[in-house]
């Protein structure tokens, strides 16, 4: 009798081979695997004698899952891709064959793939973590990430094509392209082109644009501490009846699940494992230790691991049912002996069973084991949630931004105090606007107060300018003109830079991210940020966006995106701000005669070794300035070559003179005589 590895071998390579050889446009589509499984059997009656054979009186035409838990293998090697209840045979299975091509070789090498995922599944997970870590609009290189959670590139690569998880085309060769490990065919260099043309990261030479390259070693995974009250997910099996089967005889229609537990004592809910292993060792003494020990663990988890709002998977044949447990545990009339110990559930697609394949890519490992009635599934809970159409659980991560250090402050010529009360501000309302006179250095401290709250990583942190024909389309989302291939113009929705940034936020919920908004009042804010602004005071109640489609669950903003903006008053009076911004704004002053700028000049030129002429000609030259808003800041004179009296001129001459003449024109002051540099020095003799 052939066995059953040989005969697994054998069907793999058949299934390979059927898929390979289908015609292009089925190909392109997926082949469905009720479709495969009747061509493997069709044209190769033998192997449908040989499985009958091993399986015996457990073979069911109907239930024809073989294949389907075989074929973990394919997935996780990246040899083949599920989606949407097809199969998809890569160019790396493709490429597998052609090197591979009989069915033990094959097979050998699939083996290999399949124990090195086994053996290394935690490091691979925490590379495939590392890849969905990436934001859009940035990119890794696959050497670097593999290396980092010290795994094989192409067993990496393998997983990242065979499972596609978010973000897998983010990673890549380190110049920029595909990797050629993947051996990618026309139509999948395409799509894997296409979404990184989606991310913004394509340079004009059809590579990766390397500005937006992340080291893999900034990729951090913040650790989440799984809460042991939180939703867990158990695959509970059923036996077959004489005359009727236990999951449509009982199950769907009474609503519960079962265990068959005839012999065990009544045991009260929550029930302690020695207490039910003492009870096992009692009630079932005619069994053998490992049978006991199994039924010891499958009875506990029932009575007492268990809770209510868990979910519950179980299926017969291909038919998949999902449901939610909604009671404790009891014990009932038996059915047959085989449904004793009962929970109540609310079983969600009795009329609509999913397909085995809807299933996720790893439960047919995580139920490999045949005789077990009841397995853990809880690391599939997300996954399950959104087949079940529910959100997943929101995990609320603190975010913290960092206090400031005596060396930043030093940096920035500014207090510690100063400094950190911004800090202080940004922690209870995460909107700060600097505003003052030109040249007080509103946008340098912003720039450099981001890169401090969000550790030196310049991708968490993005500046806009307003201007007056700014709009919400440019600021958030709209839609744009885009050219296709056939000459035909369609309009696509093009996510502006805040919506990018709230995206990477959000798969990034413990790291700090900084919109800095330069010239905030020199835009129409009611036309840019729409009813984006009730969000900057409401963060967690759920809006209704401008382009959004009909069954949008609504939009919120993170809780880690923070806005800095600028504000300049010569431009215009922040009296004149209206109240809706000042409600959901800090505001802090920038001024040439209060700290902390009134000193900045003269720290930086006796820091600069410089003399001090610069800082007192600005303060002779914002003591005849009435207007305080239009006083100079100190900025315009903290630069190299400032103690040249040639240098000096022409900054006086082309910078702050202008200014000056803007603000006085029409009212007949002679600027220069006023103002000049020779007429301040005579002042200052």
């Amino acid at each position: 009798m052939t066995s059953r590895s040989e005969l697994t071998a054998e069907m793999l390579f058949v299934a390979m081979r059927l898929l390979v050889e289908a015609d292009p446009a089925e190909a392109a589509s997926g082949v469905r695997y009720r479709e495969l499984h009747r061509r493997l059997f069709e044209t190769n009656p033998d192997l449908e004698a040989r499985w009958r054979e091993i399986a015996g009186d457990s073979w069911d035409d109907d239930s024809y899952t073989e294949l389907q838990f075989a074929s973990i293998g394919l997935v996780k090697a990246g040899l083949v891709c599920k989606a949407r209840r097809r199969w998809f045979v890569t160019g790396r299975g493709r490429y597998a064959l052609d090197a591979c091509p009989d069915k033990v070789s094959f097979y050998a090498e699939l083996g290999r793939a399949y124990r090195y995922w086994e053996e290394y599944r935690n490091p691979l997970q925490g590379a495939v973590a590392m890849v969905e870590a990436l934001p859009e609009g940035r990119w890794a290189s696959l050497a670097d990430v593999a290396s980092e959670a010290n795994v094989e590139e192409t067993a990496l690569l393998g997983l990242l094509l065979g499972t596609r998880p978010d973000g897998w085309h983010r990673l890549l060769s380190d110049d920029g392209t595909p990797p050629r490990e993947a051996h990618l065919t026309e139509e999948e260099r395409e799509e894997w082109l296409g979404l990184l043309s989606e991310d913004g990261v394509l340079a004009f030479d059809g590579k990766a644009d390397g500005l937006r390259r992340t080291p893999a070693r900034e990729t951090v995974v913040i650790p989440v501490v799984v809460d042991p009250a939180a939703r867990r997910a158990w695959l509970v099996r059923a036996s077959n009846l004489r005359g009727g089967d236990l999951i449509t005889g009982l199950w769907l229609p009474e609503g519960v699940c079962s265990l068959a537990a005839s012999r065990l004592r009544d045991l009260p809910s929550g029930a302690p494992a020695e207490r039910v292993r003492d009870a096992v060792r009692e009630d079932y003494s005619g069994t053998g230790a490992q049978e006991r020990e199994r039924l010891t663990g499958e009875y506990h988890a029932f009575l007492s691991r268990m809770r209510e709002n868990d979910i519950v998977v179980t299926n017969e044949g291909s038919a998949v049912y999902l449901g939610v447990i909604t009671g404790e545990p009891s014990f009932a009339g038996s059915v047959e002996h085989r449904a004793n110990l009962q929970r109540p559930v609310e079983w969600r697609n009795a009329e609509e069973p999913l397909d085995y394949d809807e299933l996720p890519a790893d439960f047919a490992a995580l139920v490999s084991n045949p005789d077990a009635d009841l397995v853990e599934l809880t690391p599939l809970v997300p996954e399950l949630d959104k087949l079940l159409g529910e959100p997943g659980p929101v995990i609320d991560i603190e975010v913290r931004l960092p206090d400031v250090t005596g060396k930043l402050a030093e940096e920035l010529l500014v207090k510690q105090e100063w400094l950190q009360e911004c800090v202080e501000l940004l922690r209870e309302r995460p909107q700060l606007i600097f505003y003052g006179p030109p040249g007080t250095g509103k946008t340098y401290l912003a720039r450099h107060l981001a890169r401090h709250l969000t550790s030196g990583r310049p991708e968490n942190v993005q500046l806009v300018q307003f201007h007056p024909a700014y709009s919400y389309e440019d600021f958030f989302e709209g839609y744009r003109p885009r050219k296709g291939e056939d000459g035909t113009v369609s309009l696509d929705l093009v996510r502006g830079p805040f919506r990018r940034l709230v995206s990477a936020a959000l798969a990034h919920p413990g790291r700090p991210y900084v919109l800095i908004i330069d010239e905030i009042n020199r835009g129409n804010l009611a036309k840019i940020f729409g009813e984006l602004y009730f969000l900057l005071e409401y963060r967690d109640q759920p809006i209704n966006l401008l382009y959004a489609p009909e069954d949008d669950k609504g939009f919120t903003l993170p809780k880690n995106v923070f806005i800095i903006g600028t504000m300049n008053t010569a431009d215009r009076s922040i009296a004149l701000v209206d109240a809706a911004m000042r409600r959901r704004f800090w505001f802090t002053e920038l001024h040439p005669d209060e700290p902390p700028t009134d000193g900045m000049l003269a720290q930086w030129l006796k820091n600069e070794g410089l003399p001090d002429e610069p800082a007192r000609l600005l303060a002779e030259l914002n003591s005849r300035i009435d207007d305080r808003d239009f006083r100079i800041g100190p900025s315009y004179l903290m630069r190299e070559g400032v103690d040249d009296d040639v240098m000096l001129e022409r900054i006086w001459r082309t910078q702050i003179i202008p200014l000056l003449e803007e603000h006085h024109y029409g009212d007949g002051t002679d600027v220069k005589a006023r103002y000049g540099l020779d007429a301040l020095r005579n002042r200052l003799r």
